[in-house]
């Protein structure tokens, strides 16, 4: 007879860390350690180590866990919101949703730095800016940038360093105070550190004329739905040199005058309503419109066409020199991660409905407020917009506002209640006719009357017009990609196609060091797209939301578990806007001690390129500290800077692991020497996969760190994006943590929000909260020890033929490592050649060239199995046996598979084949490959090209024709 335990269930541990206990024991004989808590003593400096377990609830079963998450979800209350300022109910497309949204071939790729093997979403990210370029009337647009208020933030630096040389010195920036109040916030907080003077009014009153003034920014409709001709006002203002910044509703731009043909010098906003759930505040893909001239100074991802080496047409990265990993304190802007997933959706929002489908979108939008606005006219309500898209204000005084809102929450209706007593209605794509007559009701009822309209005939025969001045006439979208796929079968094929281009996780490994690409499980997705996430708006009242902010209080208290921390804010949505909260905070800290000129921040030179970015938008002044031949931090170096700006230290920026892949083990001393001087330390928690359960930001002495949550705790990356960056702190600082200025939150001395939504992209905290709710502490724990083991076991296989930059004081790496790559210069190898050649062998290549030129970063993570570990090592191992076959003379130095790599299906079946090695050789290097080959899509592109001839939107049909007559 055999017994059971009826309380046991599946461990969630056990489908995400990857390794068998029998391939765990091989690899250590490997790596020649007896055990991995050994192996894990020799990694970990002692003195750092956790003495106790982290106290975290038990894990969960998938099953259970999702039944659970199911009553949390259940506690916030769909009710139909009618607030707007930014955020409304929206679409998604099934044929989007479940092809795009819920597709691990989309959300599990990385940033298409390997634009080889992402010809697929750079197409899609393509349409997108052309989507927005078409309808904002610009020239140029990026691929997404992370909120509609970060993006005015970055229009209004961005100007500030373009201003003319008559307005060299001037610092003001005038925001209409008809503007969402998020974004004003938002704006506040960046003005402020870089000494810009912003002013916030009545557009009108504007001085114009003022020669200290260099930028202004409205809102297109305004914040209360009104729409105004702004073509004189921006005409008088390019006549005296001041840039003009329009904050557009990007569906209202299908109807009405683009601010791009009234002359605005940018437009920004946020995709949402383009099919992108609210989701109580994001994720979303803002955007972001300018000018042709402007296009090196436009911040985040632009994507751009170039030559393939076959000379057909392909899609990159345009003008990365720009950004902030190559210009570091320089850059233009901190931005790293964008909202690309978003971005994609947004944009196939548009290929599927078309420029007559979205007509048709925005037609009923308007016709659906303009009924409302009859209504409560027919009731006696005086609606206040002369002019208005999809928002009406209704006049009306606080006493009256009181009670109309009583009504509304009863019948669970939400509406945008200004101080004044002004009621705000905005109606979206899922407002209906019953909708419309609900909310009639409400206003007769607290008006004393019977309704007594006749809303369904009203319905049929609603009369829609713009003034001419705001009408558009202009034609939109009249590329061919935006008017072929209208039908379902059309659009699912299309989706498959550029997907099949892209190699994601659901491929092979993606080891990029300091990105920590693990498993992005199903159970821990589910939830994102479930509607009581979903469907609900940021502003909405708490009462309403009570399923999320349970979800909140757990995540903090787990989060502050974790790091060591004493409190969390959430609201950062990007590991940069982490980096700039975190410092933020820090800076409000000083200041509320009056130590104003605590302004210095000292960073190692190996710092990720966000760290001094984010630096000088924080206001402070970057020292670099070095490191030694060893990789870690110069401790004399640091004592020496650190006594030399002893006065004015702010903070010590530090990334924990370092970026060179090891446990620093003067740690601890490195932070007493900051906290000696008053300063403050900072730890970049983009490696603390290495640390979960093991050690934490707290225990080595930090202040504040920044989590990744798209990296240690399982957000999908989503091809560049969404992440998400929430801020750990110690008592000290808990105060300062970001608030919001429509709901209360973050601290009691609450700096200005860093995001627009007051917990940032909170829809996909659910994916985080499961990860950690399925694993517990001892799954957390052992997916580190798992990190570290795997990395090591490549370390180990690949250390004989490949020189390892840096290790431990026992030779050791910590969850990743680097190799160097610079000796093969001799054989004329370089190490894009290593990287488009692992594209062959069906690998996505690891960071390339940081935080060492020459060298590549290979991280594994927890969740590859021993099995993908040797695939990629044998894949290394062959890629060194092929350069030792150039050093030997049996390869031609530049005629070679690694410099014509990667090789196409197209190159490899022409018959026109003329390479000094084998068609068998160049397109399956490795007898695994035979199984599952996956082809690049182009030949290795032309970066220069790309950038000498920019083209930011869809190829012209005649290129193609081109192509096709020279082939």
């Amino acid at each position: 007879m055999t017994k059971i335990d009826l309380n046991q269930v599946p461990k969630f541990e056990d489908r995400h860390n990857s390794p068998q206990d029998s391939e765990i024991k091989e690899m250590l004989e490997v790596i020649g350690a007896d055990s991995i808590d050994t192996l894990i003593n020799e990694t970990v400096p002692a003195g750092i180590r956790m003495k106790e377990a982290m106290n975290l609830p038990a894990a969960k079963s998938e099953f259970q866990f999702l039944n659970d998450l199911k009553t949390m979800a259940s506690q916030n209350k769909l009710f139909k919101s009618y607030i707007g300022m930014g955020y409304y109910g929206t679409i998604v497309p099934g044929v989007i949703q479940r092809n795009i949204l819920e597709n691990p071939g989309w959300y599990t790729a990385y940033t298409p730095y390997q634009a080889e093997i992402a010809q697929g979403r750079l197409e899609a990210l393509i349409n997108f800016q052309t989507l927005v370029i078409d309808l904002t009337g610009m020239e140029i647009a990026n691929a997404s940038l992370l909120d509609e208020a970060t993006a005015a933030s970055e229009a209004m630096t961005m100007f500030a360093g373009l201003r003319k040389k008559a307005k060299k010195t001037a610092n003001k920036f005038f925001v209409d105070e008809n503007t969402f109040p998020q974004t004003l916030d938002v704006l506040k907080t960046r003005a402020i550190p870089v000494g810009i003077e912003l002013e916030i009014g009545d557009i009108d009153q504007v001085d114009l004329t003022d020669p200290n003034l260099y930028g202004v920014l409205y809102q297109y409709p305004g914040g209360d739905g009104n729409v105004r001709d702004f073509s004189a006002f921006t005409e008088t203002a390019k006549e005296q040199n001041v840039f003009v910044v329009a904050a557009a509703d990007l569906m209202s731009l299908v109807l009405l005058t683009p601010p791009g043909e009234m002359g605005a010098d940018a437009v920004i906003g946020t995709t949402q309503r383009f099919g992108v759930p609210m989701g109580f505040g994001g994720p979303h893909a803002a955007y972001f419109a300018t000018k042709e001239d402007f296009k090196r100074q436009i911040p985040g991802r632009i994507i751009g066409v170039s030559l393939d080496s076959h000379g057909n047409k392909a899609y990159r990265m345009a003008l990365q020199t720009r950004e902030q990993h190559i210009r570091r304190e320089k850059a233009t802007s901190n931005i790293c991660t964008a909202q690309v997933l978003l971005g994609v959706m947004a944009g196939m929002y548009g290929v599927y409905h078309g420029p007559e489908g979205l007509k048709g979108i925005a037609s009923n939008i308007h016709g659906k407020a303009k009924l409302l606005s009859d209504g409560l006219g027919e009731l006696g309500f005086t609606q206040l917009n002369e002019v208005y898209f999809d928002t009406i204000q209704v006049e009306s005084d606080v006493a009256m506002a009181d009670k109309l809102r009583g009504i509304a929450e009863a019948k669970e209706i939400n509406f945008r209640y200004f101080e004044n007593g002004n009621i705000g209605i905005a109606v979206d794509e899922t407002t209906t006719v019953a909708d419309l007559e609900e909310v009639l009701n409400v206003f007769a009822e607290a008006a004393g009357k019977s309704m007594g309209l006749d809303v369904a005939a009203m319905s049929k025969q609603v009369e829609i017009s713009f003034p001419d001045k705001l009408k558009r006439t202009s034609d939109f979208l009249t590329h061919p990609v935006f008017n072929q796929y209208q039908s379902e079968h059309e659009m699912l094929r299309y989706i498959k196609r550029l997907e099949n281009k892209d190699l994601s996780l659901v491929h092979s490994m993606i080891s990029l060091g300091s990105c920590t690409m693990k498993l992005n499980a199903t159970a821990e997705m589910v939830p994102v797209t479930w509607p009581e996430f979903g469907n609900i708006h940021p502003f909405a009242p708490g009462e309403q939301t009570k399923g999320y902010q349970q979800m909140f209080t757990d995540l903090v208290d787990w989060l502050s578990e974790i790091t060591g921390f004493d409190d969390v804010s959430l609201q950062p949505n990007s590991g940069a806007q982490g980096e700039y909260a975190g410092l933020m905070v820090i800076r409000a800290y000083h200041h509320s001690r009056g130590d104003h000129h605590r302004n210095v921040a000292i960073i190692p030179t190996s710092a990720h390129g966000t760290n001094p970015a984010s630096a000088v938008m924080a206001g402070m002044k970057v020292v670099l500290v070095q490191c030694d031949e060893k990789g870690n931090i110069d401790v004399e170096d640091l004592k020496a800077k650190a006594e030399l700006h002893s006065d004015n230290l702010a903070s010590l920026m530090v990334t924990y692991p370092s970026t060179h892949g090891v446990f620093e083990e003067s740690i601890k001393e490195i932070c007493d020497i900051i906290h000696q001087h008053g300063g403050q330390v900072y730890m970049d928690g983009a490696n603390m996969n290495a640390q979960v359960g093991l050690t934490s930001p707290g225990l080595i002495g930090a202040d504040v760190c920044h989590l990744n949550l798209h990296k240690t705790f399982c957000i999908p990356h989503g091809g560049g994006g969404p992440g998400m960056g929430p801020i750990g702190v110690r008592a000290h600082l808990a105060p300062f943590l970001p608030g919001n200025p429509n709901v209360k939150s973050g601290g009691e001395e609450a700096i200005t929000a860093i995001s627009a939504a007051p917990w940032g992209s909170a829809s996909i905290l659910t994916i985080s909260y499961a990860y950690i709710a399925m694993m517990g502490a001892e799954g957390l724990t052992n997916a580190t020890k798992i990190a570290i083991l795997n990395a090591n076991y490549i370390k180990a296989r690949l250390e004989e033929k490949f020189p390892i930059l840096y290790t431990g004081s026992q030779g050791r790496c910590a969850h990743e490592m680097i190799v160097d790559c610079r000796d093969f210069k001799a054989q004329h190898i370089e190490v894009e050649d290593i990287a488009k050649r692992l594209m062959d062998y069906g690998f996505h290549a690891p960071t390339v060239s940081f935080p060492v030129a020459g060298t590549v970063m290979i991280e594994p993570t927890e969740s590859e199995s021993k099995a993908e570990l040797d695939r990629f090592c044998d894949a290394m191992l062959g890629i060194r046996a092929e350069i030792q076959e150039i050093a030997d003379g049996q390869a031609e130095a530049d005629n070679n598979v690694l410099t014509n790599a990667p090789h196409t299906n197209e190159a490899v079946l022409s018959s026109d084949w003329n390479m000094p090695y084998s068609r068998e050789k160049a397109a399956y290097p490795a007898e695994y490959v035979r199984a599952s080959k996956f082809w690049p899509s182009v030949g290795r592109i032309d970066s220069a090209y790309g950038d000498r001839n920019l083209m930011c939107s869809c190829i012209p049909v005649g290129d193609y024709a081109e192509e096709e007559a020279m082939a």
